[in-house]
């Protein structure tokens, strides 16, 4: 993996008089990488996209893409990047192929071009239906043909899935999957939908509030969940356990006739329930629970 792509040092940003949106914003998006913003509705993603785009005016801080500065450099960068931001902006009376059309006379690229992307998003059939016959999933998949015209280096997606249905989710996510491992496309998409960032990440950033709060490869967050995990022992005297437990294995929590001990490993949880049978203790059920990446989320978000 090469270095940092789009990197943003000590961003801060705010709107007029209200708090601030951004708060000493630090991001680094590897070349290569699909990595995936996530925070909750406000958190700061879009504000951070239209910056990194240049559509809103840097207020403090620097941003950097392809290794140069972005505020000395727009024109030549923006050519490298292809964007869709918030809903796609489409024309609903043309069709799939003209809807390109208009947009490749503004990129200046081969006509050719525009039956490339058709094939790439798979809109070749419904290339010639009014877009407003498309579903939601296809006009998405539509913004997304067109963000790729001038076969940029760089995709940034401002919540690509929001509001499909699950058959466009999983379209949508396949999609980004194959630009980046057939293609190379390095994307940068922002969600709230956490589960499906972690089925196709390769690198995570969690922002909430305007603060990053987390900042790594996929494997270090599975890493920081696995930390997270935990042994539910069903037992038929909860107070008992407790007590042959306290010294080796302390009790997280109980829940009727339910302990929570601290995962440590497969060979601990043995000797955990060996140890239980020995003193008495009837286990009837035993499992390894893991948190998910949204449990996860809820517990970063609230320290």
């Amino acid at each position: 993996m090469q270095s940092s792509i789009i990197e943003t040092r000590r961003l801060f940003f705010a709107f007029q008089t209200r708090q601030r949106i951004l708060n000493d914003l630090n991001l680094q998006v590897p070349a290569g990488s699909i990595y995936g913003f996530l925070g909750p509705n406000g958190a700061g993603k879009t504000t951070t996209l239209r910056l990194i785009l240049g559509l809103l005016k840097k207020q403090e801080g620097d941003i950097t893409l392809f290794g140069r500065n972005l505020q000395a450099n727009r024109i030549d960068i923006l050519r490298r990047i292809g964007s869709l931001i918030e809903q796609p902006s489409l024309y609903l009376h043309l069709t799939g192929k003209e809807n390109l059309e208009v947009f490749r006379l503004t990129y200046q690229t081969n006509k050719n071009r525009i039956d490339e992307v058709l094939q790439l998003v798979q809109l070749q059939q419904a290339a010639h239906k009014k877009v407003k016959s498309y579903s939601l999933g296809m006009k998405q998949r539509l913004a997304i043909a067109i963000a790729l015209l001038h076969d940029p280096e760089v995709l940034i997606l401002d919540e690509p899935t929001n509001g499909l249905d699950p058959n466009g989710i999983i379209e949508t996510r396949e999609l980004i999957k194959q630009l980046n491992r057939e293609w190379g496309k390095t994307i940068l998409v922002s969600s709230h939908l956490l589960a499906e960032v972690e089925k196709m990440a390769t690198h995570v950033g969690i922002i909430h509030k305007g603060k990053l709060l987390f900042q790594g490869g996929l494997q270090q967050l599975q890493q920081l969940k696995s930390k997270q995990s935990a042994v539910e022992i069903e037992v038929n005297d909860v107070t008992r356990a407790q007590q042959v437990l306290q010294e080796q294995f302390p009790v997280k929590q109980v829940n009727g006739t339910r302990l929570l001990v601290s995962f440590e490993s497969r060979e601990r949880s043995a000797l955990l329930n060996k140890l239980l049978v020995q003193q008495g203790v009837d286990v009837y059920q035993m499992a390894v629970t893991q948190n998910d990446l949204e449990n996860l989320f809820i517990q970063i978000t609230a320290q």
